[in-house]
């Protein structure tokens, strides 16, 4: 069935292309042109403008779909809001560049079909590939976006076999934006930023938190590749990237040293592996205010005591009652005495032989070292273990109860791997006065630091009890008691 054409009143253009990795939209530009050059031949008004920049048409995704189920598709706002324009009248023709510029999924090309069949706009395009007025055209549409579809599945396979060549090899893949610390090809230090990110990994390493080296980077006037301040999931990914350890990593696995030079040493990076593992996720993490908080424990109910604000430069541990917190409410203490009495039972502890001595015996990197010589050792025995079941030296049960065993061999070396203390903790230890290293630290490090201290010993915290009411309305210390691990 043939539609009938009639000049619209609002088309729409759509312009796309994959990747744009200057990011200066000259490729849409050019679409953009020879598109609106078309409507003026045509004698269409100049619609509205829909642009999918660096945006693939074949690329899928693993989504949520509205039933509830996950499944793969092609990932394109600007596509579906066009759809939804010309399903609601919005819309009322449609011009491209080309067929494969509109669809490389035959999903995205019937719905549409769908759209068009329903609406009967003209569609029209700068090459005459895209045509969808009658049969013989959606045959010959359908017929277009498969070998399409089939050219990216030729193009995606060739490139994925060369990226694993080049991870093979050690060698750089290419592609994306420039690296930070490194040159455009990817392979060249460019000292001034990995100068950079060694500060930012060493300032983690003394404990303070990726929020406040991020405002560090800020005023000190160094910038990220693609934005004007740094983040904390940009610096956190930065820190976390085994590219600045020489390592080269492919599909979520590192699979070798790499052919550009470290940022960090292998022995540095990993310490930083194990600060950030230490913390909570970068998007949920502040710069901590009150170092007590997550080690105040209520007496009634033995929730936490986040701190609590009360006035300018005052503010109290309490027993949150929120449903964030779920405490009982029944518990408070005076904030900064809690800390005074809190710092004082630590620089008291720092000062005895005995607990200088445990707490060198926990922090020691000894236990790391011997974790990471173990697991590799397993991982070399796991590789041999797959080949000789490969060859059909040994069976499957064989393989298969053999593997269990490494694995469970490896995950506890991961485990003590991630165990290991803060830096900071060490740096407190090897000061000639510990007492005043404490003293002296940011919240955060502070509260790392007595973490570990008290672990050491079998504690978590302090746990608090309630106010005597027979006694003075003022701080009082014996309320604070040292409060074992569960």
């Amino acid at each position: 069935m043939k539609f009938v054409k009639t000049p619209p009143k609002h088309p729409a253009l759509l312009v796309r292309i994959s990747d744009d990795r200057d990011g200066d939209k000259a490729g849409v530009g050019r679409q953009e042109a020879d598109a609106r050059a078309l409507a003026e031949r045509l004698g269409w008004p100049q619609g509205e403008l829909f642009v999918e920049n660096d945006t693939s048409a074949f690329k899928r995704r693993t989504v949520k779909l509205p039933d509830g189920s996950t499944g793969l598709r092609v990932v394109r706002p600007e596509f579906r809001r066009l759809l939804e324009a010309i399903t609601l009248g919005q819309v009322d023709g449609l011009i491209a560049y080309h067929l494969d510029r509109v669809a490389r999924d035959p999903r995205d090309l019937e719905d549409l079909i769908d759209a068009v069949e329903q609406t009967r706009i003209p569609v029209e395009s700068v090459t005459g590939s895209l045509r969808l007025s009658s049969d013989a055209d959606i045959t010959m549409a359908r017929i277009g976006v498969a070998i399409a579809n089939q050219s990216s599945r030729d193009a995606s396979r060739r490139i994925r076999r060369k990226q694993e060549e080049l991870a093979e090899q050690g060698q750089y893949g290419g592609g994306g934006a420039r690296r930070y610390g490194y040159e455009a090809d990817g392979v060249t230090l460019r000292e001034s930023e990995a100068k950079v990110l060694r500060y930012a990994a060493q300032r983690v390493l003394d404990g303070a938190s990726v929020t406040r080296v991020c405002r560090d980077l800020d005023e000190q006037g160094h910038r990220p590749v693609k934005a004007e301040k740094w983040s904390s999931r940009t610096l956190w990914d930065q820190l976390t990237s085994a590219r600045i350890a020489g390592l080269r990593k492919h599909r979520g696995e590192i699979v070798g040293e790499a052919a550009w030079p470290a940022i960090l040493d292998r022995d540095t990076w990993e310490r930083v592996q194990v600060a950030l593992n230490a913390r909570r996720s970068p998007g949920a993490r502040r710069e901590l205010s009150h170092w007590l908080s997550g080690l105040l424990f209520c007496a009634h109910c033995g929730k936490a005591l986040p701190a609590n604000f009360v006035r300018d430069g005052m503010h109290r541990y309490w027993c949150h009652s929120g449903t964030r917190y779920g405490g009982c409410g029944r518990i408070a203490i005076h904030g900064p005495g809690a800390e005074g009495e809190a710092e004082r039972q630590v620089v008291e502890y720092l000062t005895r032989p005995d607990v200088t001595r445990r707490l060198a015996e926990v922090t020691s990197r000894r236990g790391a070292e011997r974790a990471r010589t173990d697991l590799a050792e397993d991982e070399a025995q796991l590789r041999d273990l797959s080949r000789m079941w490969a060859e059909k030296v040994i069976t499957l049960d064989e393989f298969t109860e053999a593997r269990r065993i490494i694995q469970q061999r490896i995950d506890g070396a991961q485990a003590i791997q991630l165990a290991q203390v803060p830096e900071v903790a060490r740096n407190v230890l090897r000061a000639a006065h510990p007492g005043e290293s404490f003293a002296a630290l940011e919240a955060t490090p502070k509260r790392e630091t007595a973490r570990v201290l008290l672990s050491s010993l079998g504690f978590k915290g302090w746990t608090v009890t309630p106010h005597d009411p027979a006694k003075a309305r003022r701080f009082d210390p014996t309320r604070m008691t040292l409060a074992d691990v569960d």
